[in-house]
């Protein structure tokens, strides 16, 4: 854009001023750089609302006069290119400026930032945080807005669209096949095998929601389509991908049917039997690594719910102890937690279209139970609970563990098979040192299951002897500070003096297990520090190099 155009486009935005997609500033060379990316989402968000393809944000011109005054902000190049790069490092999803025009006004100085709007059905964060503009004030993107944005999506299915040159011919037998079997199991009170099998491929297929009038649909070729077919879906890939880590290393590509090679996707993973043994048995209770159910649940979970326009693909990483699944676009509908209880129920899928007929095929349910039922059958089989893990912007990490975590949780649930799930979660959080809701440590006291302070829980007294861990719990229970005094002064009865790491050697063993490394420096250097303020021992060396004594 040319100077002249600069001119008349400054001109136009001053002679409508400030609204919810125009912002002036003065803008000196120290401007924070923090408030610019709060402007950049505001703006970005509001021109998507307002159908406008991008916004403005304006240096060099007073809020007060309306007047060009110009600015002096990063007036080297390299500097400006600088800032095009923070602002797509702390965006989410990344984005920057369309463009960064200056203008060489007769007054000073203008720089015209041209902000793009938001996609349509993906508000812009910066660093996590929503905004939105109310006139000219800045604000959070409220809930409305919010949802407005990304519902922009729900006209626009991409798994329920037409391809127009794909055919019947395209479909994959086995699959079509194994669809009309799932059909009928699902449908079974309704129709009979016989009936199913006899209806005309076209019937099925849109009874099934999987065509439309006949007429292939994404979701057919995701489902049954042969993997030959897969071109008609491109530049989307329509692959899931199983890789293994650890001591060996391997990977396998799977095209669709979806239908069948999810399947054979979990018959790569080495889902050895496991034994855990209970306290005064000799029998072991054995468990399978991973359950088939949870973890095809998964995997159709991340199927159903993947954001294909991202041009991703689902990914399962085998790790010695646990799978990891991954799948493009944000969780849809609330949080995972939501879900945990099987009393919430999703009013919104970003494949709505893939969803019913993935529900038809009796690959999911659109209830909401799935994620409940994976807690659910973890507990029967007293491991882990799977860790949702929604840090990335744009993608969502599930973790199913394959092993224990600790014995003393395990123990916990083959002994309380009563529990209910509510407290299987929350002690699952304390195995893994996680906090939990003040309303559960209540309850989890109450129960006699917990003890310790916030955030440091640990398995209590009455549970570590029901379960045979009392020997963990002695080594995770904290004593009294004079206990540890004593050991101290004692130590220095004995030996006349003590060096730092002579402490440290003393007393790092006998701490609490619950306390990091840097708590039980901090802990020890505590405890120096009350015994010399009460003169019982002193300092003869330096403060780098201290040399503990009694006092005298």
């Amino acid at each position: 854009m040319d100077q002249p155009a600069l001119n008349a486009l400054l001109e136009a935005l001053i002679s409508t001023w400030e609204n919810e997609i125009v912002e002036f500033k003065q803008a000196g060379n120290d401007y924070d750089t923090n408030k610019i990316g709060e402007y950049f989402s505001a703006l970005s968000n509001e021109a998507n609302l307002r159908g406008q393809e991008r916004a403005w944000l304006v240096f060099g011109v007073s809020n007060k006069t309306r007047g060009v005054v110009g600015t002096n902000y990063r007036e080297e190049p390299e500097r400006m290119h600088g800032l095009k790069q923070q602002v797509a490092q702390g965006t989410e999803p990344s984005v920057t400026f369309r463009d960064i025009h200056e203008l060489q006004h007769a007054d000073g100085r203008v720089l015209l930032f041209e902000i793009p709007a938001a996609p349509r059905g993906i508000p812009i964060a910066w660093k996590g945080h929503y905004h939105a503009r109310a006139g000219e004030s800045l604000g959070s993107l409220g809930l409305d807005k919010l949802d407005e944005i990304r519902q922009q999506t729900l006209a626009q299915d991409w798994s329920a669209q037409l391809v127009p040159a794909a055919s019947l011919a395209d479909l994959d037998e086995a699959a079509l096949a194994r669809a009309r079997e799932a059909f009928a199991q699902k449908y079974a009170n309704r129709f009979s095998a016989d009936e199913v099998m006899g209806w005309p491929l076209t019937t099925f297929l849109d009874r099934a929601r999987l065509t439309q009038s006949g007429r292939i649909t994404r979701t057919a070729l995701l489902l049954l389509g042969k993997p030959e077919s897969v071109w008609h879906l491109s530049p989307h890939p329509a692959q899931l991908t199983w890789k293994l880590e650890g001591a060996e290393r391997a990977y396998q590509h799977f095209a669709p049917p979806f239908l069948l090679t999810t399947t054979q996707l979990y018959q790569r993973i080495r889902n050895i039997q496991l034994r855990l043994l209970p306290q005064d048995e000799l029998l072991p209770i054995e468990v399978s690594k991973y359950d088939q159910k949870i973890v095809l649940e998964a995997l159709h979970n991340c199927i159903a719910h993947q954001d294909y326009t991202r041009n991703g693909r689902v990914v399962v990483i085998e790790q010695p102890d646990r799978l990891v699944f991954e799948n493009e676009g944000n969780f849809f509908d609330g949080a995972p937690s939501d879900y945990l209880e099987g009393n919430r129920i999703p009013r919104r899928y970003r494949n709505p279209f893939l969803a019913q007929a993935m529900a038809e095929l009796n690959m999911i349910d659109t209830m909401g139970y799935g994620i409940h039922d994976m807690y659910a059958r973890q507990a029967k089989r007293y491991f882990p609970m799977p860790d949702y893990d929604l840090a990335e912007s744009g993608a969502v990490r599930l973790t199913i563990y394959g092993s224990v975590v600790d014995p003393a949780y395990s123990r916990l649930l083959i002994q309380k098979t009563d529990l209910p799930l509510a407290d299987v979660l929350a002690l699952d959080r304390v195995q893994k040192k996680l906090p939990i809701p003040d309303e559960a440590v209540s309850r989890l006291k109450r129960a006699g299951l917990i003890e310790g302070r916030k955030p440091r829980f640990h398995v209590s007294a009455s549970v570590a002897k029901a379960t045979g861990n009392m020997a963990d719990y002695i080594r995770t229970r904290a004593q009294d500070d004079e206990f540890y005094a004593k050991l101290i002064t004692d130590y220095l009865q004995q030996s006349g003096q003590a060096s730092r790491a002579d402490i440290d050697k003393l007393l790092v063993d006998k701490l609490s297990d619950a306390l990091t490394p840097d708590q039980k420096q901090r802990k020890i250097g505590n405890l120096l520090t009350k015994l010399r303020r009460r003169g019982r021992i002193l300092n003869a060396g330096s403060r780098g190099k201290p040399e503990w004594k009694l006092a005298e």
